[in-house]
């Protein structure tokens, strides 16, 4: 060892034993280990486009956390993204679990569709890591006794049913226009299971389904599905599909200038600001029964602005991914500790309430949060207003609309 070497070493002890001294133990010390967040959304394939929104939302609540201080239970440790991609594809989103558990993931947030959560959170569930539903609508998902699945937003049951009930007063203040109706429907589980349910309750608010049409994603051309609808003449068409497939079919309908009291949809995932953006003249009048945010709510407007000053659009996937990690890591907080048992039960007794949904207090009941409720929407050429319930309603719907003329 040279004297310069030892020369050296002899001032870094010095100056280490110097600061301990000072009070200053922490330029010694590692930072708390970051809690690594695993985020399964399909950036890739035919639902590429809600996948990106949602990672976006995911990420929008990190950056958020982190320039705030961090989780401070755990001494300011920092979320890190570890990013997934199940390319629009269940078996992959399945590999993506199992390669991010390898990773070292505390939890997961995805998946956006449910035909990708299912097996998503099947997989996740043998390590028993938390894994939080942003959107993914089936009841399947919640159902199965899954103890490390949660879901703030609403399961397809509940929306069918508060859909139905605000359809119902609709339809009676217009003097019961609507008395009949063709189902559309994606054939993937999403869309199956949704037509499903609403197909048994339809004939309880009095109307009757002329038919049930599914349809495979992707599908370039609804030509001739919508000369199906033509020719039965119903007077409401319910949509139930993802982003491209909806705005093809609505925009069909709109160039195929069929006659509707109203084109309708429950949890249509085209329905949003691209929607507006895009094809206004298709989009104007027609109405979704979907995840939003609370309208007099002064944060939901303030993150609306944020989106749309980087050059996106502020739809439900963005304030559901957002919303997903912000309830986990509050679970993080209360149970100081990142351990996922410990996480777990946290969730279980969640009673997390700082979002801008128009939420009733969050608990979880097998994992589905019984405060979760969607609203009644209506586009027109330039955006979209809460219509129902009253309590959020930002105007009247206009129903039915106009014919062709």
């Amino acid at each position: 060892m040279t004297s310069q070497t030892r020369i050296s070493r002899r001032l870094v002890l010095q100056a280490g034993a110097a600061a301990t001294a000072l009070g200053a133990p922490g330029l010694l010390l590692a930072q708390p280990a970051p809690i690594k967040m695993g985020l399964i959304h399909p950036v890739s394939g035919a639902l590429a486009y809600s996948g990106g929104q949602g990672r976006m939302g995911c990420q929008m609540a990190i950056n958020e956390i982190n320039a705030a201080g961090g989780i401070k239970a755990l001494g300011g440790a920092k979320l890190m993204d570890v990013l997934g991609d199940s390319q629009s594809r269940p078996e992959v989103g399945v590999s993506e679990v199992e390669r991010l558990h390898q990773e070292g993931v505390s939890a997961y947030v995805g998946c956006f569709s449910s035909a990708i959560a299912l097996p998503a959170t099947q997989a996740a569930a043998k390590y028993n890591t938390p894994f939080m539903i942003d959107v993914g609508v089936s009841d399947a998902i919640t159902n199965r006794g899954l103890k490390n699945v949660f879901r703030l937003a609403p399961g397809n049951g509940k929306c069918v049913d508060d859909a139905f009930a605000g359809l119902a007063e609709l339809n009676k203040s217009a003097g019961g226009i609507a008395k009949s109706v063709v189902l559309v429907h994606e054939d993937s589980e999403f869309g199956t299971s949704t037509a499903k349910l609403l197909q048994s309750k339809i004939d309880g608010i009095g109307m009757e389904v002329k038919d049930v049409l599914k349809h495979a994603t992707p599908t370039r051309d609804f030509s001739n599905l919508v000369l199906r609808i033509k020719s039965l003449k119903p007077d409401l068409v319910i949509i139930s599909n993802y982003q491209n497939e909806y705005v093809l079919l609505a925009r069909t309908l709109h160039q195929q200038k069929v006659d509707l009291a109203g084109i309708f949809s429950v949890l249509g995932g085209g329905f949003n600001y691209k929607l507006v953006k895009e094809q206004p003249e298709v989009a104007q009048y027609m109405m979704d029964f979907n995840h939003w945010y609370n309208p007099k709510s002064a944060k939901a407007q303030e993150m609306r602005k944020a989106v749309e000053a980087k050059g996106g659009l502020f739809t439900f996937e963005v304030y559901c991914g957002y919303n997903a990690v912000k309830c986990y890591v509050d679970a993080i907080e209360r149970a100081k500790s990142a351990d996922k048992e410990k996480v777990i039960a946290a969730l279980e007794t969640s009673t997390w309430s700082d979002h801008f949904m128009p939420y009733g207090p969050t608990k979880f009941v097998n994992g589905q949060n019984q405060g979760g409720r969607a609203a009644l929407l209506q586009a027109s050429k330039t955006d979209i207003d809460v219509v129902w319930p009253n309590e959020f309603a930002a105007i009247k719907p206009i129903f039915p609309k106009p014919k062709f003329s």
